[in-house]
């Protein structure tokens, strides 16, 4: 009997360190080598053709977490819809990559099995109850489910904001730029050039659809394309009016400069804005934490006197 369990869990611990050394050091031949480092990040791209890659492919981190995500979504494969939706909110939180859907997909399965078994593993250590047990268990897959949505939209709403506070600097300089006699293009390079330290996601954008038009695509569609990645309405805006322009053949720099003045006018609205709100969001701290500790320090003396009055009578 002690032989038979010895050598069930040699097997168990062998087949446990091939599955860990398949994920880390799978091999691979030398044409798929190949094949992937001319293909690059463009295999697997969205509908709308936006080939970029946040990540390098040869990134151990990168490919790691690919390697591990795989058989996860082998086992629970999303659907062509939700994964479109999960591509286009990567793609808005910065990550372009063919693969950021899979990884995505890992992270969300393993948080929601991995929570569940932690939280298992610490009541059944405790000596919990069944019932409170299950409560918690229930909780974390609650919250392994909805964490890494919650830090996807965060992620999304702060590339956002960066990208709608740097837009007005990048239509000035653009406006600089067209004035002096540079073309749209050019234009473009030079605010991806000149922006990359200050606002680097608006920067960043501006060169992957100036590389899209230097690679053949066109213009309207390349533009179309920066519109979707941020999934900013100002940017939609300003690309409207870039592909209006261009159609029609008005002046450019008209347009960008009248777009600039009115972006800088909403900058300035939004501004105020949020300065009329931190007066209700400084209510609740000031009420709890500040105006307890004033009356302290103000009637505490006050409250000590009279206690001690109070006890010579």
């Amino acid at each position: 009997m002690i032989i038979i369990v010895a050598l069930s869990t040699f097997v168990c611990i062998s087949l446990a360190l091939l599955g860990v050394y398949w994920l880390l050091y799978k091999p691979q031949s030398a044409a798929t080598e190949r094949l992937r480092r001319m293909g690059g990040g463009t295999e697997g791209g969205n509908a709308s053709g936006l080939h970029s890659v946040t990540i390098p492919d040869d990134n151990p981190a990168a490919e790691l977490a690919q390697r591990l995500a795989e058989p996860l979504n082998k086992l629970l494969p999303p659907s062509a819809t939700e994964a479109k939706k999960i591509q286009k909110k990567l793609m808005h939180a910065g990550f372009r990559s063919a693969e950021s859907v899979i990884i995505y997909r890992g992270i969300q399965l393993a948080s929601m099995a991995g929570f569940p078994l932690l939280v298992a593993g610490v009541c059944a250590l405790t000596a919990r109850p069944l019932d409170s047990a299950l409560l918690y268990i229930i909780a974390a897959f609650i919250v392994g489910f909805m964490l890494p949505r919650f830090f996807l939209n965060r992620t999304i709403r702060k590339r956002q904001r960066l990208i709608r506070w740097g837009l007005a600097d990048a239509l000035d300089l653009m406006v600089v730029s067209v004035e002096a006699g540079l073309g749209l293009n050019a234009a473009m390079v030079k605010v991806a050039t000149e922006l990359r330290e200050v606002h680097y996601h608006v920067a960043t954008e501006f060169e992957l659809a100036n590389l899209e038009i230097r690679v053949g695509r066109d213009r309207d569609e390349a533009l179309r394309n920066l519109s979707e990645r941020t999934g900013v309405d100002d940017m939609k805006s300003f690309i409207a009016m870039l592909i209006q322009t261009d159609k029609f053949g008005t002046s450019i720099a008209k347009g960008l400069r009248t777009f600039s003045d009115g972006l800088r006018t909403k900058r300035r609205q939004r501004a105020e804005q949020e300065a009329q709100k931190a007066a209700v969001k400084l209510l609740f701290p000031l009420a709890c934490f500040l105006f307890p500790t004033l009356f302290i320090a103000i009637l505490g003396p006050a409250f000590l006197n009279l206690a001690d009055v109070l006890d010579m009578m």
